[in-house]
C-alpha cells in the first residue's frame, strides 16, 4: 500500500472510532441504556475503553504519516517509536482479547457477557462495531506495515501493568458498589476469579507473542536494525 493510500487509510478508521465513541457516550441520555453505565459508567468494559485505545492508536498513526511526509522520517523517530510501542503492546494484543474473548463467551453462553435484553436496547450493527469489525482493522494493520517490536520483557510488562491497572478498576467497583462488570464474575469464587484473571493475561500474553510472529512472517527482518535484542 503507497504512503498516500495509508495516510487515506488511518484517516478513514480514525473518523470511524471517534464516530463510534461519540455515538456511545450520547446513549447515556437514554434511560434504558443509562442503567447499563451505572457504577462505574462506560468506562468500566474493557469494550469501550479498546474503541477510545483504537481512536488513540488512529489519531497517532494519522499525525505520524502527516509529520513524515512533511519532515521526513529521520525527524520524527520519536513518533514512529511510540507508535510501534502503542500498537505493538496495547492496540493489537488488547483488541484481538477483546474479539476472542467476547465471542468465545458469547458463544458459549451470551449471558455471562452480553445477555439477550441488550439486543433490544443497542442494534445489532453496533455490537458488531464494537466486538467484530475491531478484528480486521487490527490485522490490517499488520499487513499493511511492519512494526518494531519492543524487547520481550518490556513489552510483556507493559500489558501487565495495563491488565493489571483494568482487574484493579473492576475489584474497586466491585468494593463500591457490590456489582460485578461482567455477569460472568458473579459466578465465579475468589479461586476462579484469580485463575480467570491470570489465565486471561497469559492469553493476552500469546496474542501479543502472536502479533510479533505475524509481523515477522509478513516483513521479516525489515524492522530488525531498529530492534535490541538480548
Amino acid at each position: 500500500m503507497t504512503k498516500t493510500c495509508t495516510c487515506v487509510y488511518h484517516f478513514l478508521v480514525l473518523i470511524w472510532y471517534i464516530f463510534l465513541n461519540y455515538y456511545i457516550s450520547q446513549q447515556g441520555e437514554d434511560q434504558r441504556k443509562s442503567k447499563i453505565f451505572l457504577d462505574g459508567g462506560q468506562w468500566k468494559y474493557l469494550t469501550f475503553l479498546n474503541l477510545l485505545l483504537q481512536a488513540i492508536f488512529y489519531g497517532v498513526a494519522c499525525l505520524e504519516d502527516v509529520l513524515k511526509r512533511i519532515k521526513g522520517e529521520k525527524d520524527i523517530k520519536f513518533m514512529t517509536t511510540f507508535r510501534d510501542l502503542l500498537f505493538t503492546t496495547l492496540a493489537f494484543p488488547i483488541s484481538t482479547f477483546v474479539f476472542l474473548s467476547f465471542w468465545i463467551l458469547f458463544l458459549y453462553d451470551r449471558e455471562l457477557v452480553y445477555p439477550k435484553a441488550l439486543d433490544g436496547i443497542f442494534p445489532v450493527w453496533l455490537n458488531h462495531a464494537m466486538h467484530t469489525s475491531i478484528m480486521p482493522f487490527t490485522l490490517a494493520e499488520v499487513i499493511i506495515r511492519p512494526y518494531c517490536y519492543p524487547q520481550k520483557k518490556k513489552g510483556l510488562t507493559l500489558l501487565a501493568l495495563a491488565s493489571l491497572a483494568y482487574i484493579s478498576r473492576v475489584l474497586w467497583i466491585y468494593s463500591e458498589t457490590g456489582t460485578w462488570v461482567y455477569p460472568v464474575f458473579a459466578k465465579l469464587s475468589p479461586v476462579g476469579l484469580t485463575a480467570f484473571f491470570s489465565l486471561s493475561y497469559i492469553f493476552s500474553a500469546g496474542i501479543y507473542l502472536l502479533g510479533e510472529k505475524f509481523n515477522y512472517w509478513k516483513w521479516g527482518d525489515t524492522m530488525q536494525p531498529r530492534k535490541k535484542r538480548k
